[in-house]
């Protein structure tokens, strides 16, 4: 029963979530005025019920009949699956409440980029500062005692992340002669390694850089096969959903992982 509760409280979380990615990007308010469908109409509350709603509706909008986009119940799905991983996997509360926190805001950072292919500072930057406190406040976050030693984890892993991709930035923008990497995407590994540590920003960047790999090749060997002229490969692929994949997979399975190769 508990674990029915736990993935009922991360479909509403992940309700939210779809709020915040709808409306952040547009400068408008998360809380008010109430969920709207496209067509001006106020969706009722046993309309907007996370999941079943969208079930029961067929993604089909009651008021006016247009496509309610599935992704908002991937989110919610997605979110909930996640809380009841962390749930499981989290040796306390506080854990558990840092987990599925970084994980939501991950995911709205990376459907925001999908979207817009933009990194908002309020969630990057605030994201860093956020892991800096929980980091010092609740050491047992990075398995440490010590409130200093933590904080020295998260600090060590902000610095090496932002550090580390504004090299590989650099050197790109000199080899290619464009923008290689964004900066949202370095302020991203900033908050990722003031969350989890120098060892899980480098591994949400390798595990980013081989995610982008196994997608991009497809893509290429598809349009030399097909030579379609109406196949088109995008010129710009965001980042920030392959160093979540990374960022979140290390949250969850991420030392067991590395016990493995190492």
């Amino acid at each position: 029963m508990l674990s029915v509760f736990i993935f009922i409280i991360g479909a509403c979380i992940g309700s939210f979530l779809n709020v915040c990615i709808c409306r952040i990007p547009r400068r408008e308010s998360i809380i008010f005025p109430r969920s709207q469908c496209k067509c001006g109409a106020q969706i009722p509350w046993w309309l907007n019920i996370p999941l079943v709603s969208w079930l029961l509706l067929k993604g089909k909008a009651r008021c006016c009949g247009c496509n309610i986009p599935v992704r908002y119940f991937v989110v919610e799905l997605l979110t909930a699956i996640l809380f009841i991983i962390v749930f499981h996997l989290s040796d306390s509360l506080s854990n558990f409440i840092i987990g599925s926190g970084f994980c939501s805001l991950l995911l709205v950072i990376a459907f925001i980029d999908i979207d817009t292919m933009e990194i908002y500072d309020a969630m990057s930057i605030g994201g860093i500062f956020v892991g800096f406190i929980v980091s010092l406040f609740f050491p047992g976050w990075h398995n440490e005692q010590s409130n200093m030693a933590s904080f020295t984890k998260s600090l060590s892993g902000a610095c090496l992340g932002s550090g580390l991709v504004f090299w590989i930035a650099i050197i790109g923008e000199m080899v290619f002669k464009k923008e290689a990497i964004g900066c949202g995407d370095i302020k991203l590994l900033g908050t990722i390694g003031a969350f989890i540590g120098w060892k899980g920003c480098l591994f949400a960047i390798l595990g980013g850089c081989l995610i982008s790999t196994l997608i991009s090749l497809p893509l290429l060997l598809v349009w030399k096969l097909a030579k379609a002229k109406n196949f088109t490969i995008p010129r710009e692929i965001p980042f920030a959903p392959v160093l979540v994949v990374g960022s979140i997979t290390y949250v969850l399975y991420g030392q067991n992982i590395l016990n493995l190769l190492l």
